[in-house]
This record gives structure tokens, sequence and C-alpha cells, in this order.
């Protein structure tokens, strides 16, 4: 398990607990270390500053007393946001139907680059995306990074979530 899945495994009960879910956690930086913490209320409503200000000052103390990180670090806490990053199954099911941008870590029909439609996973676990007039599959495993590329129907559909 490297770094960022244990940080993951240690923070994400207590997200749960406050009524968020985990979204990534990303090291970042050589000399001076940023760890972002992304998560997003389960109720679906807009993070806010007290949100974030609530997850850091609970994930600090946690944060302290495990000290999964040596040295010096600045924690970052914040909210997805529209073009979101796609890190999780359930994201890719969520945000079928919409534009988004997937880099692979290994070529998939020639090809490490996609930009298209998503249309959710298939049984094997593999999201499936629309590129080009054709349908091409990467198995999550092959996932380097995905995020949402913000078009207007991606704004109106979660104007319309944030409205329920």
């Amino acid at each position: 398990m490297d770094l960022e899945e244990r940080i993951s495994a240690l923070v994400a009960p207590s997200l749960e607990s406050m009524g968020y879910e985990l979204v990534r956690v990303l090291l970042q930086g050589r000399t001076n270390l940023t760890l972002q913490i992304m998560a997003e209320r389960r109720d679906r409503q807009p993070m806010t500053v007290d949100d974030c200000a609530e997850i850091s000052r609970s994930l600090s103390a946690i944060l302290d007393v495990e000290d999964p990180i040596t040295g010096a670090y600045t924690l970052e806490v914040s909210s997805p946001g529209i073009d979101r990053p796609l890190t999780r199954p359930q994201d890719f099911e969520r945000f079928a139907g919409f534009e988004a941008k997937v880099e692979t870590k290994e070529p998939v029909e020639g090809r490490k680059r996609f930009r298209g439609q998503m249309l959710g996973l298939n049984d094997q676990n593999e999201i499936r995306l629309v590129v080009e007039a054709s349908e091409i599959v990467v198995a999550l495993a092959n996932v380097k990074s995905a995020k949402l590329v913000l078009t207007d129907a991606l704004i109106d559909w979660v104007t319309k979530e944030q409205e329920q």
C-alpha cells in the first residue's frame, strides 16, 4: 500500500462519519510537500469554506496522531468542483453521459489520451467511452487520470442536482 492509499484509509472513516465522501488524496511536491484531501458532501450540496475548515480541523488531529508523513507538509482541503477528477468506480457511473478526458498508463488502441462521452462501466469494471463515433473500453486499473470536461450540460446537471 502506498502512502496516499494509507492516508486514504486513515481519513476516509472520519470523513464518512462527518457526512462527506473522500474523492482523492494527493501528495505533491518534493521539498515543500502539500497533502491535498479532496472531499464532497454526501448530500451532494456544494462544499463551503466552513465544510473545508471543519474537515481540515478533524483530519489535522488524525494526521498529527498517526503521523504518516515524515517531515513538514501543508494540508489542503478542497472540493472537486464541477470539472472534477474521476477517481472512484462510482464516479464513472454517476457521470455517465457527460464528456470526460481520460489518460491511460498503457496505450489502448495505440493511444493514451482520450476525450469523449462516458457511458459508465461494463461488467468487467472497464470504462466505456465514445470517442470520435466509436466506443472504446479502458480498464479502471489502466487509468492514470480522468476528469470531467466543463460543458453547459454538466453545469445544468450540477445546478439541478444541488436544487434537490
